[in-house]
Formats: C-alpha cells, structure tokens, sequence
C-alpha cells in the first residue's frame, strides 16, 4: 500500500510535473511523472493500459484491484499506480462503500472527462488494431504465395 502521496509538484524543464516521491510497502521511492495532455511521453502501450482499465472499469465499477491486476496482467502495485494516477487526471472517482463481507472497497467510476477520454483512446485503440489486421492480412497473403511458389 502506498504511504502519504502528496499532489505538490514542480515543473521540470521538458514541461513535465514531477510530483515528490511516494514509499511503497517495501519502503522504495516511487517517483510520479505526469506528462502534459496530448505529449508525446504517452506511449501507445500506455494509451492500451489506460483504455483497457477504463473500459474494464466502466462495464465493472465495483471491480477490485485485484481482479483488475489479473485482467491487465500487471502487478498489484502498477494497478494501484495506474488507478492513482487516473483519480489524480480527473477520469476516475473511487467511491467508498461496504461489500458484502463487511469490508470497505471502492467503486470506481468514470468521471465525464474519463468518459469523453475513454472514447478517444477507444477510437484510436481500433485504429491501431485496424492497421495491425490489414498489415497481417498482408503478410499471410505474402506467405501464401511464398507457400505455393515453394511447392
């Protein structure tokens, strides 16, 4: 569980804000980079990862970290950072309430901005998964006839 998590940044020199670093369970800093809106910084791995958990999140809200680990096929510990990191960027609010074993949990919600950014990354989600089809469609038309010369 991550200790005390402070939202005090400073601006670094690329524009980026770097947030103080926070002390995970094993008591290693974890240091926050946010990247501006739109920034190259944000990788398309990491574009994948937001929209697989805010998809995941708004047909599950009630979905725990943990099930949403095993589903993304992270850590504990990144799904905490990702989740943190979507609260901070305003996409998500985790709602408290009881659960059946009369434990606390959160209700992950999508905020309107997680909404409106969910259905961007969705769109070009399908537009890379679109691209990678036509580009294998390609190449196994390629190997067929690479196939059928050979024979």
């Amino acid at each position: 569980m991550v200790a005390a998590y402070s939202k005090l940044s400073t601006p670094s020199p690329a524009g980026h804000s770097v947030s103080p670093p926070t002390v995970n369970s094993q008591s290693h800093p974890v240091p926050s980079v946010t990247a501006p809106a739109h920034s190259p910084r944000i990788t398309r791995l990491q574009e994948e990862m937001r929209f697989k958990v805010l998809h995941a999140l708004q047909q599950q809200p009630d979905m725990n970290q943990r099930q949403l680990a095993e589903l993304l096929g992270v850590s504990l510990g990144k799904t905490n950072y990702l989740l943190r990191a979507l609260v901070e960027k305003g996409l998500l609010k985790a709602r408290n309430f009881r659960n059946s074993q009369n434990k606390l949990a959160y209700a992950y919600l999508l905020t309107p901005s997680g909404i409106a950014q969910k259905a961007e990354l969705t769109r070009g989600y399908l537009e890379r998964k679109t691209a990678e089809f036509e580009a294998l469609k390609g190449e196994i038309e390629r190997l067929k006839a690479e196939v059928e010369q050979a024979t």
